[in-house]
């Protein structure tokens, strides 16, 4: 099996427009998170967000092309071709043909599907956009990208809610490692600040009412936030020989079903995923030293994770860092786990560990050493990512510094 190194990274969140500007934030301690602005929450328990701020398509899209993609596929679109042009991949017509695209996102269009509802039910009109089902596809941020560059290989999108962009990397990963694919750009995209589904997740009674506090004694739960990242995977041989910049390695993928809950988390399904994270790569506990935590600040994830953390590594769980940068650019839902890779990533590449930010008090359930608040100078060799997702669908990636 070959190595597979990451050779190219792109992002647009509530952070920053680019992959530069995600890292300063992190690096700083910045949150993204404030009043939402692009949808109206006066009707809502809740008011504050990570949104890209101010966000508009024009320096991306001309208006012809906008008006065939919801927010959340142009997010997807913007983070790839950063990534694309980052990795410096000479295209060719073979490569064109077997590159795979391998996108997740867990609710696609809903600013699409929300226009189209209030049409029809609050507006009753008879019509509603033409490219409503195109827009809200959960599909369209790959076909976008597909199209962007011409890629006719295996695309596909994954959707396991909060995970759905941890499976998709993970599945790219394995693609590139077994042969099947030469390349693959896999992430996610998110974009869910509209009306309906923002009162969907004022129902789940899990929003906060200010901030993300990760780890903290007195969290409130998550804050939900919107963007894209992107990776370009290629082989590790390929990439040195053609003199690539290697921010990373990708070196192990593992999942697990908790098959207990809908909505509430296992330890012990966490566990097992982080477990078949360390078996698929050939890892030792004690090799890990930073976790990029799933860390939604919900009081009874941050607890469970913690739980997870120190079952599978035991006595070394207290030297680990572990840090949940959705204190700083939300919970981005399916396309949260391709932030928090992207963090990991650069944490691993630059040496700096980004903080948990919001952080005020220590919870002695949640007992690990959390970065509070300020990043941290470190050298590590190797990190994981964790996406815990509702539904009880598991995905952690493993990553060595390049």
């Amino acid at each position: 099996m070959r190595r597979v190194a990451i050779t190219g990274v792109g992002a647009i969140s509530a952070l920053g427009r680019n992959t530069a500007e995600f890292a300063e934030s992190l690096r700083q301690g910045r949150s993204g998170i404030g009043p939402i602005e692009s949808t109206d929450v006066s009707q809502m328990r809740f008011r504050n967000g990570a949104e890209v701020k101010g966000y508009s398509h024009q320096p991306y899209f001309d208006d012809r092309r906008a008006d065939f993609m919801d927010r959340f596929a142009q997010f997807a679109v913007i983070a790839a071709r950063e990534a694309v042009a980052d990795s410096a991949i000479e295209w060719t017509p073979e490569l064109r043909e077997t590159a795979a695209i391998v996108t997740g996102s867990c609710v696609g269009g809903q600013s699409t599907e929300d226009i189209g509802f209030q049409e029809v039910y609050k507006l009753g009109h008879n019509r509603v956009h033409p490219l409503t089902i195109p827009k809200t596809m959960a599909n369209a941020g790959a076909s976008h990208i597909s199209m962007e560059f011409g890629i006719t290989g295996p695309s596909f999108t994954i959707s396991t809610a909060c995970s759905s962009a941890g499976h998709a990397i993970g599945q790219a990963f394995w693609m590139v490692r077994s042969g099947m694919t030469g390349l693959a750009i896999a992430g996610g995209s998110e974009a869910p600040f509209s009306f309906g589904i923002l009162k969907a997740w004022e129902a789940m009674r899990v929003v906060s009412p200010d901030t993300c506090r990760p780890f903290s004694k007195d969290r409130r739960g998550m804050i939900l936030g919107e963007g894209s990242a992107m990776l370009v995977l290629e082989p590790l041989d390929a990439a040195r020989a053609r003199g690539a910049r290697i921010h990373a390695e990708i070196v192990g993928f593992g999942m697990s079903a908790d098959a207990c809950h809908i909505t509430q988390p296992s330890a012990e399904g966490a566990a097992r995923a982080m477990r078949a994270v360390l078996r698929d790569a050939g890892l030792a506990p004690e090799q890990i030293g930073y976790i990029n935590a799933h860390g939604t600040a919900t009081p009874a994830n941050d607890v469970t994770e913690t739980a997870a953390i120190r079952s599978v590594f035991g006595p070394h769980a207290g030297k680990l860092a572990v840090s949940s940068t959705k204190s700083m650019h939300g919970h981005a839902l399916g396309a949260a786990a391709a932030l928090e890779c992207l963090a990991s990533v650069l944490a691993l590449r630059d040496g700096v560990l980004p903080p948990t930010a919001n952080y005020n008090e220590r919870d002695p359930d949640c007992d690990l050493d959390v970065i509070p608040n300020h990043a941290r100078c470190a050298q590590v060799e190797y990190a994981i990512s964790n996406s815990f997702a509702f539904g009880g669908l598991n995905a952690v990636l493993a990553l060595r510094k390049g």
